[in-house]
C-alpha cells in the first residue's frame, strides 16, 4: 500500500512538472528521468484514470479540461505536502515560489516600494511578477494571485479588497497650451483622448453632465495595452487620459499633468482586490503570507 502511495504522488510530481516546464523533455530533466519515462508515467496515469489529461500535437499539447482539473488538485496537494514537511522543519516560516499577476500601475507605485520590506520578513518565499493590465485565467497561467479590478465573473474565485481609488481627467500643460482646456464634457470630442487597447469593463470614460451619467467613447490616435504607458503619454504632452489618482499623484504636485473637468466627476471609485482560487481548503502560508501582507502594505488610496 506505501509503494502504490508514493506512485500516486510521483505521478502527480510528474504531471505537473510536464505543464510548468512546458513539455515532456524539459519535465524529464527537472525531474531526472527520460522522456520516454515521463511518456510512460503521463500514460499509466492517464490509464489509471481512465481519461486523457492532454491532447498531443507533434509539436505541441494542450490540457483537456480533465486534465485542468487534475492539475489544480495536484498543485493543491503537492503544496500542502511542501507546506507540511516546512513547517515541521522551518517553525512554520512561509516558504517557495508565489506567482502574482498585476498591472504596471500597481507595480510601479504600490507594490515596488514595499517589496523590500516583504523580502526581509519572508526571506524563504520567492515572488515571480508578471506585469499587464489585462486579465488573465488564473489555472491556465499559473498564476497564485492577480490584482484586479472591477467585479469578479468565476465563482471559484476569491476577492480580497485592497483599497479603491478616484479616476481623473489629467494632460500635460504642454498639450493644454497648445489645443486648450476641455471646459465641459462636449468639449472632449475636439480633443485627443488616450485610451487602452484592450477591451473594458466600462466602454469609454463615464462623466456627469447636466446631472445624467454619461459613457464618452475614447477614439484618440493612441492606444496602448497598460494604465502605466497611458500615463507616460500624457506626461509627454500625447493628449487627455483618465487614470486612477494614486498613479498621477506625484505628477500634479510637480506640475507634470493638470487635472481636468473635475466637476463632471462622478464619484465613481476603481476598487481593487488580490485575487486567488480559493476551493481547495487552506492556502499554503506562503500565498497567504503574501496575501496578508498585500492586505496592510498593498493598498490603495
Amino acid at each position: 500500500m506505501a509503494r502504490h502511495e508514493i506512485n500516486r504522488f510521483t505521478e502527480m510530481e510528474v504531471f505537473v512538472a510536464v505543464i510548468e516546464a512546458g513539455g515532456f523533455s524539459a519535465a524529464a530533466r527537472q525531474v531526472r528521468l527520460t522522456p520516454s519515462a515521463v511518456s510512460k508515467l503521463i500514460a499509466r496515469l492517464e490509464a489509471r484514470l481512465r481519461t486523457r489529461l492532454f491532447n498531443r500535437s507533434t509539436r505541441q499539447f494542450q490540457l483537456t479540461p480533465e486534465g485542468c482539473t487534475f492539475y489544480e488538485a495536484a498543485k493543491r496537494i503537492l503544496a500542502d505536502v511542501t507546506e507540511a514537511e516546512q513547517r515541521a522543519s522551518q517553525g512554520e516560516q512561509p516558504a517557495g515560489r508565489v506567482r502574482i499577476s498585476t498591472s504596471a500601475s500597481y507595480f510601479n507605485h504600490i507594490l515596488a516600494p514595499v517589496l523590500p520590506q516583504f523580502m526581509e520578513l519572508y526571506p524563504a518565499v520567492t515572488l515571480d511578477i508578471s506585469l499587464t493590465d489585462m486579465l488573465v485565467d488564473l489555472l491556465a497561467e499559473r498564476t497564485d494571485i492577480a490584482i484586479r479590478t472591477g467585479p469578479l465573473k468565476t465563482s471559484s474565485l476569491i476577492a480580497r479588497k485592497l483599497g479603491e481609488t478616484a479616476l481623473t481627467i489629467v494632460a500635460a500643460p504642454s498639450y493644454l497650451e497648445k489645443y486648450g482646456k476641455p471646459l465641459e464634457v462636449a468639449d472632449l470630442q475636439n480633443h485627443n483622448l488616450l485610451g487602452f487597447s484592450y477591451v473594458r469593463s466600462e466602454p469609454g470614460w463615464r462623466l456627469r453632465e447636466n446631472d445624467d451619467a454619461v459613457v464618452i467613447p475614447v477614439t484618440g490616435s493612441l492606444q496602448i495595452s497598460d494604465g502605466e504607458g497611458v500615463r507616460r503619454l500624457a506626461v509627454t504632452g500625447a493628449g487627455l487620459a483618465m487614470l486612477a489618482e494614486f498613479t498621477i499623484r506625484d505628477d500634479v504636485l510637480a506640475g507634470r499633468l493638470v487635472p481636468l473637468l473635475s466637476h463632471c466627476n462622478t464619484g465613481d471609485k476603481e476598487v481593487f482586490y488580490g485575487v486567488y482560487v480559493g476551493e481547495g481548503g487552506p492556502l499554503p502560508s506562503r500565498i497567504k503570507a503574501v496575501l496578508d501582507f498585500l492586505s496592510e502594505h498593498g493598498r490603495v488610496r
